[in-house]
């Protein structure tokens, strides 16, 4: 199982538990971003960095994203194209995307896109908070544990 993450938007909290999950599951971890950073020193962590543009991270996780591979992720769209080629899709709140739960998020996106574009004030996601991180870990811990079982 390969991690990739969709980095731009990541939060620094949780690519710093991604971070620590790779090298205690000795997992390779991808960060794909438009905008360069910085990532610790370590075998399994890598950085790739694309053009500046409209889903360029997104089309590149989708094209190098294997069956089985994880990515991190709040963009709902990529989330469903990764589940589609067969790989797992976790949000940094914590929330395992499925192929039972993808398309009520991507009706819902939708939705929420609509309202927006016609003025109304939708607000934004809440802070991220130690509940979220808590369940981003353990659903990254179980994904982790059960390849390294299956493995």
């Amino acid at each position: 199982m390969k991690i990739w993450v969709d980095a731009d938007a990541c939060p620094v909290v949780i690519k710093d538990i991604l971070f620590k999950a790779a090298e205690r599951a000795r997992a390779e971890l991808t960060l794909v971003a438009n905008q360069s950073m910085r990532i610790p020193r370590s075998r399994y962590i890598k950085f790739v960095q694309v053009s500046a543009g409209f889903d360029m991270a997104d089309s590149e996780i989708v094209r190098r994203v294997g069956a089985d591979d994880l990515v991190i992720t709040s963009d709902i769209p990529l989330a469903a194209e990764v589940i589609e080629k067969g790989g797992y899709a976790l949000s940094p709140r914590g929330e395992l995307y499925t192929t039972e739960n993808i398309k009520a998020r991507l009706n819902m996106r939708d939705f929420m896109d609509t309202l927006r574009s016609s003025g109304i004030n939708t607000g934004g996601p809440p802070t991220l908070n130690q509940g979220d991180r808590q369940l981003f870990a353990n659903h990254l811990d179980r994904l982790l544990t059960r390849h390294a079982n299956n493995s």
